[in-house]
């Protein structure tokens, strides 16, 4: 089988046109410490890097010596300056410029519920921000319910791009298929904002309260009955209260959004799809490169994480086992027979494995031929600091 065209992380990062790369895969594939050292491998590199996790794991921060990440950007101590490497028009080679100031690297993690009130505080006079602050519907709404989070990361995203402080972007998602539910997210809000069931609600309040009852139709008012059995008068109140107050902020969430959405389809932004080499996690990796295909996003590549190689040795996993059978039945058990037997079933375990991830690797890549790929070897301890990220980085060249 043909093997398909490399994935070379570092000529995204060094191409000053990438100005957004978004991380997204299935759980438990080290999404979340790819893009910490994309990140950190965009800084050292002369890039000026902010790293916005929607995971709310904590590892993003450990891996990068912080005690917490909160909705503000935080600098990450520790960035190694140099001089920074950028491509040469035409030509494929890389040119060192000096005088170019070294790179540096911020992260965050997402706080949905602080983002829409930012959001309110932004775009409303006090009074109302204050009222709309206050409101229990709004309380629940912006805590808790489907499909905010999504929105408030298309949000913190145009945010972090028209502030324009950083020229790298890094989107760590959410490690489930919900990961791309950000893409919905402009129609879902304006589905919801839209609704006719929400509008009928908001219409009393609109139409002066009992007054404005009076003159609603037999109908509506058997409507608005039940609702208030259902929800409670309360809840009602809240609502039509909450949708007044916001009413004429409803466009600007609409107008965001789609700029945002725009913006992740325009160039300079690339989709990274994280995966492991194993059969549910490629599985989910395929689900992810159909849908950013269906939905016509850049999609750059598939990093396959944790690949474990297959040692330097011509004996087979079978032969391994064989002579390691031959040893135990020989009677010696010596210490150094037991340590020889050992080394070779570890040997035939480490053989079988590696042909099982290559196997793996060659059925995703049958099912999209073209799809770039780059593989990142298994780390033998688990990364938590930026020397383990860096290590990950090395995996990123064309070399």
């Amino acid at each position: 089988m043909k093997p398909p065209s490399p994935l070379v992380v570092d000529q995204l990062i060094d191409d000053r046109r990438t100005r957004i790369i978004v991380c997204c895969g299935s759980g438990g594939v080290g999404k979340t410490t790819i893009a910490a050292a994309i990140g950190l491998r965009a800084a050292e590199r002369g890039r000026h890097v902010v790293v916005l996790t929607v995971d709310p794991a904590r590892r993003l921060a450990q891996s990068m010596g912080l005690t917490s990440l909160d909705n503000t950007p935080r600098p990450v101590p520790g960035i190694r300056t140099g001089r920074s490497r950028h491509p040469r028009h035409g030509d494929g080679e890389y040119a060192t410029d000096a005088a170019e100031p070294a790179g540096s690297m911020h992260a965050m993690m997402l706080d949905m519920k602080r983002t829409f009130d930012e959001i309110v505080e932004a775009h409303s006079d006090p009074d109302r921000a204050a009222q709309i602050l206050a409101n229990p519907f709004y309380q629940s709404l912006s805590s808790s319910f489907a499909g905010t989070q999504e929105y408030m990361a298309m949000e913190k995203l145009g945010q972090l791009r028209r502030a324009d402080e950083w020229d790298l972007i890094v989107v760590d998602t959410p490690p489930s298929r919900s990961a791309l539910d950000f893409l919905d997210a402009p129609q879902r809000l304006s589905r919801f904002l839209d609704g006719r069931l929400l509008r009928l609600l908001v219409a009393p309040a609109k139409m002066g309260g009992r007054t404005g009852l009076k003159v609603l139709n037999f109908g509506f008012g058997m409507v608005t009955g039940v609702v208030t059995k259902v929800i409670g008068g309360q809840l009602l109140r809240d609502v039509q209260t909450f949708v007044s107050a916001m009413d004429t902020m409803f466009g600007g969430f609409r107008e965001r959004s789609e700029y945002t959405y725009r913006l992740l389809r325009a160039p300079g932004t690339e989709f990274i799809v994280i995966a492991a080499p194993e059969h549910d996690a490629l599985r989910e990796a395929s689900y992810f490169v159909e849908r950013l295909e269906r939905d016509e996003m850049p999609l750059a590549g598939l990093i396959l994480n944790r690949v474990h190689s297959s040692p330097a040795a011509r004996l087979s996993a079978a032969r391994s086992l064989a002579a390691a059978e031959t040893l135990q039945s020989s009677g010696d058990d010596s210490d150094s027979t037991a340590l020889t037997i050992t080394a070779l079933r570890l040997h035939a375990e480490r053989m079988r494995q590696a042909a099982s991830e290559r196997r793996l690797a060659e059925r995703f890549t049958a099912a999209h031929p073209l799809v770039p790929v780059a593989q990142v070897p298994a780390q033998p301890d688990d990364v938590h600091d930026l020397e383990g990220l860096r290590a990950i980085g090395q995996a990123f060249t064309a070399e």
